[in-house]
């Protein structure tokens, strides 16, 4: 670090200024090889007017003052000037300001294009580094891209693409295309001098300018200095050999067990003992007795042997002297369901802390506090607040919110999404959602990641642990809790357009986290991204018993980002002979209501080997079975020409049809390696998003709108990118 750049930043706080000036400023910017307007620095009237005669004109001249954050109000900024004189003259004029520390003169750049690069420091995420749309256009449009510094090249090269404005990059009008490459080493340089210099707060460069032969440079600066206090105590990581024993104990203690129904110490209980668990359960509780028919201890060390996990109901001023009783006994993990910690405020933040040190200090982990609990179907380990049980799946899942996490248990399991794992992590004292992340992204049986999240507890290391799952498995999240601007008063473009929202957005497309909007599309992404392959391209094909279904969804893929291509020769040839000759002859592929039930499976077979497509959505064709049965009860009713008989052999045709299909659909998914979206007809009371196939690697997935299965393909197809993208393809 050249001690020129750091002494300038020292002085002016020591001066008690709140931001360096423009030139001082892009001292900065050319140290991190960000290129800036060829300029010179004059002291005097005479300078100025010499280093324009230099430059040639016309000329642009500067006013440098500290703490004038907008200089054009100020008057600190002349345009056009044609001559020497006129260069005087605005010299002069500008010496009237207080603090002038001389003015910069530059050449009229003309520029048609003008965007904003910058960065911010994120009091929870730290430094943030922005691109968009600039000079009049920031506040108006907040066209703007945000990634966590440091970037690299392919996080700079999203930034770029990501803007509504991104087809000014792309020039055209006499104008050459932008220098992406040099706009991307100008994001990189900006993350890296945010590392640097963490006295700098904020860095404006506005505009940013982008020249007819596509040359970018920057035309303004402003750096604004907060000295940076000390550092934040940082959270040791837990080892993933020590999470994964939360989920495998082979004996339990619940401590705080209760006989009175409602209680927590009934609740967990009952719930572990309903659901199989087999291993040991004791239960501790001072008056001794039966509990729930099982003897209860009076106390820890009279337990018969040293349990794996503790859960812990007590209240939680006597959790403290607790932690004592089990290191003597050996017990080293603990889910801690009691209350009063960090969520009731100051005195409940210090006790937190003082029993995090102190289990520190006894080799104790805790789950906790304030957590609903955790499962595991696969070991028939059930210990949550409520009483569900989901089945055994690849589907592990985080709830920093302990009764949403138990709802969205709930809703997975009459979604038919099987659960590999799940987890209130409560205030997350010590084992975080960050830890949880590592530990899923090693475990064989995890497939996809779920996760509800109101606030991590360390931005940076989120995101790096998020970004390193992500690469192995996809994460689907939905984030709670309501936003506030990151930083209120903030002195420049760029920290005025910050807020907690647009950060964690920017976080989660460069860590590859698909981030959705509410709980049922958390559960709609997770059965497809459980249950299907994904898809190598954007290229949809789409077959429909009805031509508005299928025009619809034709226009979702568009609004999506994806694309239907037309049919290729072969497929035309062969459904020509299969369909009357008023179908349409195009994609999405309209079966015109036909009643044959070989035709649908015909038409997926055809489009599943096509070389021409990277995925299926079929509409219509699962659900058909309950119109059916509608129609069969008012024959029933008003036509006795008609046996019982006969109609239930046409329902029982109809039933083992799209059982049939359902097996067909998961049989193509393994042979051909594409996702087939289905979308039922009618529901037929099956409320089922997953249909099981056993003895097959893939599942058969069927939404009830159109939307959500496009939705999901094309989430599935970013998420793919993503992939592709880390590994260079």
């Amino acid at each position: 670090m050249p001690p020129d750049l750091g002494h300038a930043i020292e002085e002016a706080l020591t001066a008690g200024s709140r931001s360096l000036d423009e030139s001082e400023s892009k001292t900065f910017l050319r140290e991190f090889t960000i290129p800036v307007i060829p300029e010179r620095r004059a002291l005097s009237a005479e300078e100025a007017a010499r280093a324009a005669d230099e430059i040639g004109y016309p000329v642009v001249l500067k006013g440098l003052a500290r703490d004038i954050g907008h200089k054009t109000e100020a008057g600190l900024v002349r345009l056009g000037l044609e001559h020497s004189g006129a260069v005087r003259r605005a010299f002069q004029e500008m010496e009237q300001t207080p603090g002038l520390r001389g003015a910069l003169v530059q050449p009229q750049v003309k520029a048609e294009r003008e965007f904003l690069a910058g960065f911010f420091r994120d009091p929870q995420f730290g430094p943030v580094i922005m691109f968009g749309l600039g000079g009049i256009f920031t506040e108006a449009l907040s066209d703007v891209s945000l990634r966590l510094a440091p970037v690299t090249e392919q996080d700079a090269r999203d930034m770029l693409a990501e803007i509504r404005g991104r087809t000014l990059l792309r020039g055209g009008r006499n104008q050459r295309p932008a220098d992406e490459a040099a706009l991307a080493r100008t994001l990189i340089g900006l993350g890296n001098l945010a590392r640097d210099y963490p006295d700098i707060r904020e860095l404006d460069i506005n505009p940013l300018l982008i020249t007819a032969d596509g040359e970018v440079l920057a035309a303004d600066a402003l750096a604004v200095l907060e000295r940076m206090s000390g550092a934040t105590r940082s959270r040791p990581a837990i080892s993933p050999r020590i999470t994964e024993e939360f989920f495998r104990p082979r004996s339990l203690v619940f401590i705080g067990a209760s006989s009175q129904m409602g209680k927590w110490g009934h609740l967990l209980v009952t719930n572990v003992t309903s659901g199989r668990f087999p291993g040991t359960v004791y239960l501790i509780n001072p008056k001794g007795g039966t509990i729930a028919g099982q003897e209860a201890y009076a106390s820890i060390a009279s337990l018969p042997e040293t349990p794996d996990l503790a859960v812990v109901t007590i209240p939680a001023a006597k959790i403290s002297g607790l932690l004592d009783e089990l290191r003597e006994k050996g017990v080293t993990r603990i889910v801690l369901i009691a209350s009063g910690f960090a969520e009731t405020g100051t005195r409940g933040r210090k006790l937190e802390q003082d029993l995090v040190d102190k289990a520190n200090s006894l080799g104790i982990t805790i789950l906790g506090p304030n957590t609903m609990g955790l499962c595991n179907p696969h070991h028939s380990f059930y210990c949550t607040g409520s009483i569900v049980q989901p089945r055994p799946g690849s589907t592990s899942m985080v709830s920093q919110s302990g009764n949403m996490g138990v709802q969205l248990l709930s809703f997975a399991e009459q979604q038919g999404i099987g659960i590999r794992s799940f987890c209130g992590s409560g205030n997350e004292a010590m084992l975080s959602v960050e830890d949880f992340l590592d530990y899923f992204a090693e475990d064989e049986l995890t497939r996809t990641i779920m996760l509800y999240l109101e606030s991590p507890k360390d931005g940076h290391r989120f995101l790096e642990t998020a970004r390193r799952a992500s690469r192995k498995k996809p994460i689907v999240l939905l984030k709670g809790g309501s936003t506030k601007q990151g930083s209120k008063a903030a002195a420049s473009h760029t920290g005025a357009m910050s807020s907690d929202s647009a950060v964690f957005d920017g976080l989660c497309r460069q860590a590859g986290v698909i981030k959705v909007d509410g709980p049922m599309d958390l559960l709609d992404l997770t059965a497809a991204f459980s249950s299907l392959p994904l898809p190598r391209g954007r290229r949809v094909a789409v077959v429909t018993l009805g031509g508005g279904w299928g025009v619809i969804t034709a226009d979702m893929c568009a609004q999506y980002g994806l694309e239907l291509p037309e049919l290729s020769q072969e497929i035309l040839s062969f459904m020509d002979a299969e369909l009357p000759p008023y179908w349409s002859r195009s994609n999405p592929l309209d079966l015109v209501g036909e009643n044959d039930l070989s035709l649908p499976v015909k038409a997926m077979e055809k489009l599943a080997a096509w070389e021409g497509c990277d995925a299926i959505i079929n509409l219509g064709i699962l659900g058909r079975r309950a119109f059916v049965q509608d129609y069969l009860n008012a024959v029933r009713r008003t036509d006795p020409g008609y046996t019982e008989e006969y109609l239930q052999d046409v329902d029982r045709e109809l039933a083992r049809f799209e059982q049939e299909y359902v097996e067909t659909v998961a049989r193509l998914m393994e042979t051909y390696e594409k996702p087939i979206f289905g979308v039922r007809l009618q529901s037929g009371g099956a409320d089922r998003t997953i249909e099981e196939v056993s003895g097959h690697r893939y599942q058969s997935v069927f939404y009830h709108t159109p939307e959500k299965a496009v939705k999901a393909c094309a989430m599935m197809y970013r998420y793919n990118c993503f992939l592709c993208e880390t590994r260079g393809d």
